[in-house]
């Protein structure tokens, strides 16, 4: 058995060639073919919703325990929406929470929700989170404990 040292640099430059390859092959689709088609086809099915959100509304105060409704505009859906299943959680800062969820397993193009506004410690950077085809937020609002 005989064993040969190859240079490294030589290993290097055949792998980049053999990647290189690869991708180049992997990648272009001819433009105009039925491939290319299927896949204008495919991400146009694939549309993604981001209503805008209508209330709460910036400098909006909320109530821990009150019930305050949720809406965002559903004027203008894409034609087909990837998923219509909508959840609204709460946002302070950077951070979205979890635990609760306020309200889902309803249909996105509903338009609104009510929710209970949850026991959280009292702030003005709350935000609400409407996940349905994508997440997106509300202006920042304050949520107190005070009646």
């Amino acid at each position: 058995m005989s064993i040969r040292i190859r240079p490294v640099l030589g290993v290097v430059a055949l792998a980049a060639v053999a990647v290189t390859g690869l991708l180049t092959t992997a990648a272009a689709p001819a433009t105009g073919s039925a491939v290319a088609a299927h896949c204008a086809d495919r991400v146009d099915r694939r549309d993604v919703y981001v209503p805008r959100i209508l209330s709460p509304r910036a400098g909006e105060v909320w109530r821990s325990g009150e019930r305050v409704e949720v809406t965002w505009d559903v004027s203008d859906p894409p034609r087909q929406i990837t998923n219509r299943t909508g959840s609204v959680l709460l946002r302070v800062g950077e951070r979205t929470l979890d635990c609760p969820v306020l309200a889902e397993d309803f249909d996105i193009l509903r338009g609104h929700v009510e929710v209970t506004v949850p026991n959280v410690p009292p702030g003005d950077d709350y935000r609400i989170v409407l996940f349905g085809d994508s997440g997106n937020f509300s202006e920042p609002f304050t949520i107190t404990s005070e009646p």
